[in-house]
């Protein structure tokens, strides 16, 4: 069965613009696009004059319709839709196995800045063995621009090269190219000890510093540039907290890239406090890669 990029559908503003920014994602990568909508049969008994059956069918309209409104805009592309019945938080990570990613929508936080990733979304990024990819409902399709030549927002990528990892930077070349953007990779170190204490500075020490760090990040990139020389690349070394570099990077991004390690703790499945923080405040949509 041949990969898809897959939505996962609940008739909510932000899953539907998830749905449009992934139909726009299967054009680039010549897929077809697969909505999904999680049935919880249990769920009628929070509206019972309304009923199991017509919450249910009220429930099926909602990926059948959205394929419907995608097909009028995407003629040419293949869109399934299914509603499939179970807990959206185990049921969504099962579906994105034969996905070659999934997509969520993620809400905002009404007058605060941030975003809101409910327990749904983030046990299925924690859970996800595919690149998992959150929507803004504010970034609608129009705003960021065609992929194309002219496209000007580049691809952010989050990057740790202490230990970098390849399908976390290859997702974001990748993602570049057929954008036929630029990547902007951020790197961010820690200052030294001096720093924190309220010590006097060393000026000559911060430089060296500052300087290896760039010299770590441009070796790293090294033979990536190569494989994709088509993409231009900027490399941003900086000092502080990576996820607000990152944070700040997204208001001019088509695309914030960070990785999830997939090992599990003796407490579970969890995500991270950079990819934490980026998920909840970045503006433009967020792809998690998991690795090893």
């Amino acid at each position: 069965m041949s990969r898809t990029v897959t939505v996962g559908l609940d008739g909510s503003n932000e899953s539907l613009a998830a749905a449009e920014w992934a139909a726009r994602e299967a054009r680039l990568r010549g897929l077809p696009l697969r909505l999904v909508n999680v049935w919880e049969p249990q769920s009628y008994i929070q509206a019972p004059l309304l009923g199991g059956e017509t919450l249910q069918h009220w429930a099926e309209r909602i990926p059948r319709e959205t394929a419907d409104e995608l097909r009028l805009r995407h003629p040419d592309m293949e869109i399934t839709a299914d509603q499939v019945a179970g807990r959206p938080g185990a049921v969504l990570p099962d579906e994105a196995r034969g996905a070659e990613l999934l997509v969520l929508g993620s809400r905002g936080l009404s007058g605060v800045a941030g975003f809101m990733v409910g327990s749904v979304g983030m046990a299925t990024v924690a859970h996800t063995e595919r690149p998992v990819v959150l929507v803004r409902a504010e970034k609608k399709a129009e705003d960021e621009r065609a992929p194309g030549p002219t496209s000007n927002r580049p691809v952010v990528l989050g990057l740790d090269t202490e230990r970098p990892d390849d399908s976390v930077i290859e997702f974001a070349f990748d993602a570049a190219a057929r954008r036929a953007t630029a990547l902007q990779v951020v790197h961010c170190w820690s200052l030294p000890p001096y720093f924190a204490y309220g010590l006097p500075a060393d000026p000559r020490m911060n430089a060296q510093l500052a300087a290896h760090e760039a010299d770590s990040l441009a070796e790293t990139l090294r033979p990536w540039r190569q494989k994709f020389p088509a993409v231009e690349v900027v490399e941003r070394s900086r000092s502080g907290r990576p996820a607000n570099h990152l944070v700040d990077a997204s208001g001019d991004a088509s695309l914030v890239v960070v990785g999830r390690r997939s090992r599990r703790s003796p407490l579970g499945a969890h995500i991270g406090p950079v990819t934490h923080a980026v998920l909840h405040h970045a503006t433009s949509p967020v792809a998690v890669v998991p690795h090893d």
